[in-house]
């Protein structure tokens, strides 16, 4: 693969191309300055103002989240696996019809992969601008997104009505529904009563990793992560693994599955055959089928990275107690 087309696969973290607008709390005080990212595949934003870095999708899609201090993400639930790990910052999760069923609290390095079928949302604790990388299952751009009915409430009176189409219309900006077109139907009480409000032992021993865990067990190999056979076992439609500079080596590899390597700490230098270039935490590398390379840490200190990699699972995580 040439120099141009392995770089064209790269996004760097300052190349980020924010989303204001994406979802329908955009509006909504507390919720109003998010900023949605989404790298690789459509993501699951219902705004046509969303830009996408690369639109192929390996069987998943790879998004991000920015909010400064105080700022949320309205409750929704997930048909399809939700993976998250923080980048930068100290974040609150939390699900529940009301958001009180449960929470934890992530560091950076910290991955949960929030099981489908409940309602979560996320907030900012920390005192700066914080960002999660996000692993969103399927190819399907919806997402099979459906927010809990007082967003949807609240969003119609700052302005924002969400069609039945998935298409945000901002009334304030003089937007209107299109002849026909009905907007999103709120979950009615029996289907509300069907969605699950587990506890947080439930959840957090099943579903939540903690970086300094993984740093421990990426001593001497790669650490995996979420998968059948992981520490987080789970079949969302992909594979997670950590790694560090112990648990790499700097030979050419090749796999017959697409990979992502997100890095988390550190400075990587990457390597094919005809070009080589450092990723740094933040950046994205989507590495096609039958691509070798090498990483290896190009610096001395901490250095860790995700890696996702495709698998022929169906899409969407499953409860395993």
């Amino acid at each position: 693969m040439t120099s141009l087309i392995m770089e064209s696969r790269i996004v760097r973290y300052g190349d980020l191309q924010p989303c204001r607008t994406a979802f329908i709390d955009a509006h909504t005080p507390g919720s109003d300055q998010k900023e949605n990212f989404t790298i690789l595949g459509g993501g699951v934003s219902e705004s046509a103002d969303q830009h996408v870095h690369i639109e192929d999708t390996p069987g998943f899609n790879i998004g991000a989240a920015g909010q400064p201090p105080r700022c949320r993400n309205s409750l929704h639930t997930h048909t399809t696996a939700e993976v998250f790990f923080v980048l930068k910052g100290k974040w609150r999760f939390f699900w529940g019809r009301r958001g009180n069923a449960g929470e934890v609290v992530l560091e950076e390095g910290d991955i949960f992969n929030i099981p489908t079928g409940i309602f979560r949302g996320f907030e900012n604790i920390g005192t700066d601008y914080g960002m999660i990388m996000a692993v969103l299952g399927g190819d399907d751009a919806g997402g099979g997104v459906t927010w809990a009915p007082q967003v949807i409430t609240d969003a119609a009176e700052h302005g924002l009505v969400l069609a039945e189409t998935g298409r945000l219309y901002d009334t304030k900006q003089g937007d209107a529904l299109p002849d026909g077109v009905k907007p999103m139907s709120v979950l009615n009480d029996a289907e509300l009563n069907a969605i699950r409000e587990p506890s947080i032992d439930e959840v957090v021993p099943h579903y939540v990793a903690r970086y300094w865990d993984l740093m421990a067990l990426a001593q001497r190999k790669p650490a995996a992560v979420i998968g059948e056979h992981a520490l987080i076992k789970d079949k969302p439609g992909f594979d997670v693994d950590f790694l560090t500079r112990g648990s790499i080596k700097p030979d050419m590899q090749t796999s017959d599955k697409h990979e992502i390597l997100m890095p988390m700490r550190g400075h990587w230098k990457f390597s094919w055959e005809g070009g080589s270039t450092v990723l740094n935490p933040g950046d994205t590398c989507a590495v096609p089928p039958n691509q070798a390379y090498s990483l290896e840490p190009s610096m001395t200190g901490e250095a860790s990275l995700y890696r996702v990699i495709s698998n022929a699972d169906a899409a969407g995580a499953t409860w395993n107690f």
